[in-house]
């Protein structure tokens, strides 16, 4: 009879053992935790803006462009920033200033580079009066050296007429650009 009774209190020994240890492995703390974030792929950005502006001047005193934009967020690592609708007025020193407008931007490091990315539109309006608008999906401007280039399909609307082009290189200084393929034009004499 004591063989009968060692039997099941042995089992039942071992079963208290086996759920001392699957509880001592798994606590009920463990399920309280939470995960840390994964930021796998995620610029770590050290401080943003919302609504920022920004003025330059130039030597001279006059205004050389202001910018706004909705956000503005800085990336430590690249020194990158991230804009939100950038809205650019560049006088360059004028009282005529092209308007520059996109749904997001990217500015490099010191500036050296913009990147203004979907829906950008480039607006001016000369001495006399007549507007030009430049329309693409895509515009990289290179703030120092006056010059924007793209590879995208691009749109000018000008007083007498549309071109439409694939790709264009814009020298600003000159008031010269150079449409690089498929270029199509509309134009109106007068």
């Amino acid at each position: 009879m004591l063989r009968k009774i060692r039997f099941p209190a042995l089992l039942i020994l071992i079963a208290a053992l086996l759920v001392a240890v699957g509880y001592w492995n798994i606590r009920p703390e463990s399920f309280m935790q939470v995960p840390a974030a994964s930021t796998a792929g995620q610029p770590e950005i050290d401080f943003y803006v919302i609504n920022s502006r920004t003025v330059q001047y130039q030597p001279d005193g006059k205004r050389h462009y202001e910018l706004t934009a909705e956000k503005m967020e800085h990336i430590a690592a690249t020194d990158m920033s991230l804009l939100t609708r950038p809205d650019l007025l560049a006088y360059r020193g004028t009282e005529l200033p092209w308007h520059v407008t996109s749904e997001r931007g990217e500015v490099g490091p010191q500036g050296q580079e913009v990147e203004l990315i979907d829906q950008v539109r480039v607006e001016r309006t000369d001495a006399k009066g007549r507007p030009t608008i430049i329309t693409t999906s895509r515009l990289t401007v290179f703030p120092e050296k006056d010059y924007a280039q793209t590879r995208q399909p691009v749109r000018i609307e000008a007083a007498n007429g549309v071109t439409t082009a694939t790709g264009m290189n814009a020298y600003l200084n000159e008031g010269r650009m150079l449409l690089l393929s498929n270029v199509r034009g509309q134009h109106e004499l007068r």
